[in-house]
């Protein structure tokens, strides 16, 4: 058997005074009143269009969604899997829905023992070749990389920009993504009661945000490094462990250079003010336009599509 885990939390920012509660559905949403103060904990707040002619049902379905529907209804009115607390079950999506303009996150617990929302978020960026960020009151701290990306489901279309993790039918199989309140985003795997890591972040100090600085990257050795045709100098930049110097150019940049230094083996930079052009093959089509760095946005399909700072 699993362990006992609480995977979604109501009303995590309105603490019960007692230890009892009545859940109840009136003019058409779910309420959660507090017995002993009387007043209201949480409410689903859905617009109550008085039409009350189809009787309404709340049921926590086998897959850990909370909904609430029309009894003769298949679809929801309201569902629990729109309000993820720390925890991403299968099923479940973070991201961006268009539809129903919101944005699913993971927000970790205060500390182990209090529910309330605590500093740590992870979203998922809407940039380019989106991806997943952990933030601490609002400042980056770490963002996933290719690791990840294998591991998770990612659609980016018209209705939605969503990271998912894959259903299985296998009932001996479970897995669940959790933000912590110290900040560890970590994924694992239940197989027949047993617990198995499968990804955690950060891993080390090269998965910390921006660790080294402009104009460099963090090697196999975990250290700090400049790019090819940069070098240490320049103003000291605070990092997040120590102040570091930035990596500056050797020479001067020439705009009639066409030539490109291939960079294997790192994270690809923040893709926010990117251009993306899927039709574009290699560093063809780029020698027209002042480019600075590009790399291949499909490294799985003949390295189809192109990503370029300028």
């Amino acid at each position: 058997p699993l362990p006992t885990t609480v995977v979604w939390i109501a009303n995590r920012n309105s603490p019960l005074s007692s230890s009892t509660a009545t859940l109840k559905i009136s003019k058409n949403n779910l309420f959660l009143d507090d017995d002993q103060s009387g007043h209201t904990a949480w409410n689903t707040n859905l617009i109550d269009h008085q039409i009350r002619i189809k009787p309404l049902v709340a049921e926590l379905l086998d897959n850990g969604n909370f909904v609430l529907r029309y009894s003769n209804s298949k679809s929801f009115l309201w569902q629990s899997f729109d309000y993820p607390t720390d925890i991403l079950l299968p099923g479940m999506k973070l991201g961006w829905d268009r539809i129903k303009n919101l944005n699913k996150t993971l927000t970790s617990w205060t500390n182990l023992n209090d529910p309330a929302s605590g500093s740590r978020v992870f979203a998922i960026e809407k940039w380019k070749l989106s991806h997943g960020l952990i933030t601490n009151t609002g400042n980056p701290e770490s963002r996933t990389g290719p690791r990840y990306s294998d591991l998770v489901s990612i659609t980016e279309n018209e209705e939605e920009i969503s990271h998912s993790l894959n259903i299985t039918t296998n009932l001996n199989l479970f897995s669940l993504l959790r933000i912590t309140y110290t900040g560890i985003l970590h994924l694992v795997e239940f197989i027949g009661g047993e617990m198995y890591i499968l990804f955690y972040l950060p891993d080390d100090r090269c998965d910390f945000y921006n660790v080294c600085g402009d104009n460099s990257y963090c090697n196999t050795s975990r250290k700090c490094e400049c790019i090819v045709g940069f070098q240490p100098g320049g103003q000291y930049a605070v990092g997040l462990t120590k102040s570091e110097q930035r990596c500056v150019r050797k020479s001067q940049l020439s705009c009639h250079e066409k030539e490109f230094k291939k960079i294997s083996n790192i994270k690809l930079p923040d893709t926010q003010y990117t251009i993306m052009d899927s039709t574009v093959g290699g560093a063809s089509g780029i020698a027209t336009v002042h480019h600075l760095q590009f790399a291949n946005t499909d490294m799985q399909n003949s390295g189809a599509g192109c990503l370029i700072w300028t």
